[in-house]
């Protein structure tokens, strides 16, 4: 889904006090204030889908360091509720905690979801295929995710993680839906059925209620010098997730992710490169819901808070194997006013041996940045993305 937050409403102000003493009186000393550490930044949202309707909420962000040291990387806490015309909602809290001293990192999120999506089916066809597939899809999910990693040594954490998805109330609707959001109804003799009911990657026990549930190990490198807008460092984020019934997952399935990202300053202070890798790869039974998707930018911990292939509808190619990679280019223009310019690669696949290069997928598009909190580089950001699914993109902090 597209976010659209509309009006950002909070101003800072200082103010600075002078004062005479009388003479033959002391000189008044007068202790300076602190600089604020915290910082609240509410947001409103709104925006526009062709199958959800009109959507309206608020977000919020909470940004500062928790040490008084000025090694510690700031911290963040987001928070979002909306609800839509035809009655899809998302309550979300995600949040990046840098312990004082780094000693500890914690990264998660609680998410409830009501939602409507184009359903596309499983693989790595073209869009031209794709598009005859289009059903629309509701159901509801629950998301924990919770990861606790320790210092091990400077800019680097090792730890566990755990993830518990909750797929609910499945109801794929009649019909299939053309390029308008219209559906098109069944006929008599089962034409256009909705294709989540027919594809034959999806049995029947994936069309219902069921949970995932995992545990695993998480190493990250991370010398990033802010985690929402980085400007210099490296992140290499290394992980496996064992799902199973000793967690209470109803899929037996492994899942292996490496996330690489890194920043650079290049020609001058003012513009700075970005690359990012990722690949998520799975071995076992794994359900549709489960599988690795290019189009992501729903946000959440995933895939590591990372918006993936910005211009492709959200988890429009769905597989087993995923590998993709994206590099923007930042440009300082004037004031807090940046520039930015990205471009997306991907692809999916059952095996690796599916992979072809006429099987890529590409997305990219153009931004403006407004630097709203400058001591911990918090942005907000809108883009226009070009692929297969153009649009508009708005939301606070970087897409990776």
């Amino acid at each position: 889904m597209r976010f659209f937050p509309l009006l950002v409403g909070l101003l800072s102000l200082a103010s600075v006090c002078f004062g005479q003493t009388p003479p033959g009186d002391p000189p008044l000393v007068v202790t300076p204030k602190p600089p604020k550490r915290i910082t609240i930044l509410p947001v409103p949202v709104l925006f526009y889908q062709q199958e959800t309707g009109a959507g309206y909420g608020l977000g919020g962000l909470l940004s500062g360091r928790l040490g008084t040291d000025t090694l510690t990387r700031a911290s963040n806490m987001r928070v979002q509720y909306w609800t839509t015309q035809k009655k899809q909602s998302l309550l979300q809290f995600v949040h990046t905690i840098y312990s004082p001293g780094e000693k500890f990192y914690l990264n998660g999120e609680i998410s409830a979801y009501k939602n409507r999506l184009y359903y596309f089916g499983t693989g790595n066809d073209a869009p031209a295929v794709q598009k005859d597939y289009r059903s629309f899809l509701d159901f509801q999910l629950f998301i924990i995710n919770q990861r606790f990693q320790k210092s091990i040594a400077p800019n680097q954490f090792l730890g566990l993680q755990y993830r518990l998805s909750r797929v609910y109330n499945i109801e794929p609707a009649q019909g299939r839906v053309n390029d308008n959001g219209d559906e098109i109804p069944e006929t008599a003799n089962g034409v256009n059925r909705n294709y989540f009911l027919i594809d034959p990657r999806v049995d029947a026990r994936q069309r219902q209620n069921f949970s995932l549930s995992g545990v695993g190990p998480v190493y990250t490198f991370d010398s990033r010098d802010v985690a929402l807008g980085a400007s210099k460092g490296s992140l290499l984020d290394l992980q496996v997730m064992f799902n199973g019934k000793f967690v209470g997952s109803d899929y037996n399935f492994v899942r292996y992710q490496i996330d690489a990202r890194h920043f650079q300053r290049i020609f001058s202070d003012k513009t700075i490169l970005a690359l990012q890798f990722l690949g998520q790869f799975h071995s076992g039974n794994v359900p549709w819901y489960g599988l690795a998707g290019i189009g992501a930018n729903l946000g959440g911990t995933l895939y590591n808070n990372a918006n993936l292939m910005r211009g492709i509808y959200e988890q429009r190619f769905r597989d087993r194997q995923l590998v993709t990679a994206q590099a923007e280019l930042r440009q300082h223009l004037f004031w807090r006013i940046d520039g930015a310019a990205f471009l997306g690669l991907g692809q999916v696949g059952n095996n690796f041996s599916d992979y072809s290069f006429g099987g890529i997928h590409t997305a990219g598009g153009v931004g403006a940045r407004f630097n709203f909190i400058r001591r911990d580089r918090v942005n907000l950001r809108f883009d226009y993305a070009f692929g297969t699914d153009p649009g508009f993109y708005f939301a606070i902090g970087e897409a990776f």
